[in-house]
């Protein structure tokens, strides 16, 4: 299939890309070497392959999410600033001080 001059400037309007004067011949040529690519792939007898949306095999990369013994509360608050009650003390963000 090949492009015409008109086609390609239509093609580029609805991209939004702005042509230079004599650009259109190029891509004229560009997009319709392409879409001899995709006519030939058209040809592919495919009716035994099954559709895919993934074609390489992809596994989970996260480990198995196993229980384990967590931090102590006093060690975790050990380094806090201020603590009340066996919890962090944080100033307030939604009121205003006194």
């Amino acid at each position: 299939m090949t492009l015409t001059r008109d086609e390609v400037r239509h093609v580029a309007m609805l991209a939004r890309l702005g042509l230079e004067p004599g650009e259109e011949d190029f891509y004229a040529e560009q997009l319709s070497a392409i879409l001899a690519h995709i006519d030939r792939l058209r040809e592919v007898d495919t009716d035994a392959i099954e559709p895919t949306a993934q074609v390489v095999q992809v596994g989970s990369r996260l480990r198995e999410d196993l229980p384990e013994p967590s931090l102590p509360q006093e060690r975790a608050l050990t380094n806090a600033p201020e603590t009340k009650d066996g919890f962090f003390v944080v100033k307030a963000i939604q009121e205003s001080e006194p």
